[in-house]
């Protein structure tokens, strides 16, 4: 018992580690792990040298500064590559986002955050880093809206108290009262937008996939800058491609039907 103890708690100090690079600094020293670990200077030194061993990061010979290794990357594309959602929109979403420049993206619900399955640009919303991967809140963008569909009323107060709903832009919804009437109306058309709510200067629409037994397991969106979404022209045009793309998606997960009937799920 105690051996397996002493075996969780290294599984867990290196994967706090690890965790460390997700702040969004791509080098660290080992005082920094430490510190942001609240491990000591030697332990967190002897869990890097094994995790570099093992090449899940990588120390620059010049800086001795560490970064993630190549094995992060290959799990990630084995985890994605078993995905049904992501092997079903994959191809779906390339195409989509080549065929009108914009940006298409497809995420999940993981607790109380959408994480982004993939995501692909087009040349008229360009990025200059991935967000597959990347969590994003619920009740702050268009796809986090459709994935609060698959959830009761009071599941939703229970996984987002609003002390938790923080204003990103003066546009951002930040209580149940306006959350429960953007959910009401997407209900009503079919899909979500997004002005302005997570980030100025940009704008989405989104729709749910669901899978075989009906449920909400995920959603698309297609976003960009205000000014290439034009979403005063091109509203209903970008809300029908949108609705009928997470319709062919859901349709390849299994969904019977009926397309774009989404009902809310019962309070």
């Amino acid at each position: 018992m105690a051996s397996d103890q002493s075996n969780n708690q290294s599984v867990e100090r290196a994967i706090s580690v690890l965790r460390v690079f997700l702040s969004g600094r791509p080098e660290l020293r080992v005082s920094d792990v430490a510190k942001a670990t609240g491990l000591g200077t030697s332990t967190a030194s002897r869990l890097l040298a094994t995790l570099e061993t093992l090449e899940f990061v990588e120390r620059d010979e010049l800086s001795g500064l560490y970064r993630l290794g190549t094995a992060p990357i290959t799990l990630g594309g084995v985890a994605l590559n078993q995905n049904p959602v992501h092997r079903e929109a994959r191809q779906v979403a390339q195409d989509l986002a080549a065929a009108l420049g914009l940006g298409v993206n497809v995420a999940i619900r993981r607790g109380d955050s959408m994480f982004y399955l993939l995501n692909f640009e087009g040349r008229l919303a360009p990025r200059s880093f991935v967000l597959t991967g990347q969590r994003k809140p619920l009740y702050a963008t268009g796809i986090g809206k459709c994935l609060l569909l698959g959830l009761s009323t009071q599941e939703r107060r229970e996984l987002l108290p609003e002390s938790s709903m923080q204003p990103f832009t003066p546009q951002t919804l930040t209580t149940h009262a306006r959350l429960d009437e953007e959910l009401a109306a997407v209900l009503g058309r079919g899909y979500a937008r997004e002005v302005e709510e997570l980030a100025f200067g940009r704008a989405c629409v989104a729709a749910p996939i669901r899978d075989q037994a009906r449920e909400v397991v995920a959603a698309i969106s297609i976003s960009g800058p205000l000014s290439a979404m034009d979403l005063a022209a091109r509203e209903a045009e970008l809300a029908r491609t949108v609705i009928e793309t997470a319709d062919s998606i859901s349709i390849g997960l299994g969904y019977v039907g009926p397309v774009h009937a989404f009902a809310a799920s019962p309070a």
